[in-house]
């Protein structure tokens, strides 16, 4: 095929000389042309502005915190205690704060129906711990709900309620340790002397209409 590109030889010339190329014959079976480079190309027709690659390409996403949602957090509204402060539901619910004068006051009435009954070295210990009780109250040492829950006990030893009483005793021992502990053992005390107390009464009671009984029932003597 280079044949082709050469022409036939001249005989003007030398036997040494170079031989002569055909550049039309290159230019006629070369490949396909190429558009020139400076050639601008047309704007399109519906106006709208072209977009180059870089534009429509998707890029790294973007850094940052992610924007803030619709929904503001939930705030605890002014006043409210946290949840750790919240009484359980295992006993009612006083609304007010109890006052130092209706704690003491059916404790100290309580210790006296004692006194008579108990003996005097346990009374003078309950007396030191209802004194102690006392002072940690009026010096603000006490939290609210373990005055809730004192105004609670003191109700059910009034209402002669032992149990319930000495569940609030072992709630509080639990709940709130390092502040009843100097003073919850004169309390637990004077629960369990009035339980005593008030089976002793019962049972001479019981014993008394007994022997009211058996004396109107005729032809009954009892045994000497």
């Amino acid at each position: 095929m280079a044949e082709l590109y050469v022409k036939p030889g001249n005989k003007e010339r030398g036997w040494n000389d170079p031989p002569q190329f055909s550049y039309g014959l290159q230019t006629q079976t070369g490949g396909p042309k190429r558009a020139p480079l400076t050639k601008r190309v047309a704007a399109p027709q519906d106006g709208s502005p072209r977009v180059t690659t870089s534009e429509t390409s998707p890029g790294p996403p973007p850094m940052g915190p992610p924007p803030p949602s619709g929904k503001a957090p939930s705030l605890l509204p002014v006043g409210s205690s946290p949840a750790s402060s919240v009484e359980p539901t295992g006993f009612p619910v006083i609304e007010s704060e109890a006052l130092i004068e209706d704690v003491l006051r059916p404790l100290e009435q309580a210790l006296e129906d004692c006194r008579g009954h108990t003996r005097k070295q346990v009374c003078d210990d309950i007396g030191r711990r209802l004194a102690l009780l006392q002072e940690q109250w009026a010096g603000g040492k006490l939290s609210t709900p373990v005055k809730k829950r004192m105004a609670l006990l003191v109700q059910e030893l009034s209402s002669h309620q032992w149990d319930a009483a000495d569940d609030i005793h072992r709630s509080l021992m639990v709940d709130h340790v390092t502040e009843v502990s100097q003073w919850m053992v004169g309390v637990k005390r004077l629960i369990a002397e009035k339980r005593s107390q008030s089976s002793k009464k019962e049972t001479n009671e019981e014993k008394s209409e007994v022997a009211v009984d058996n004396q109107t029932i005729p032809g009954f003597q009892e045994a000497p």
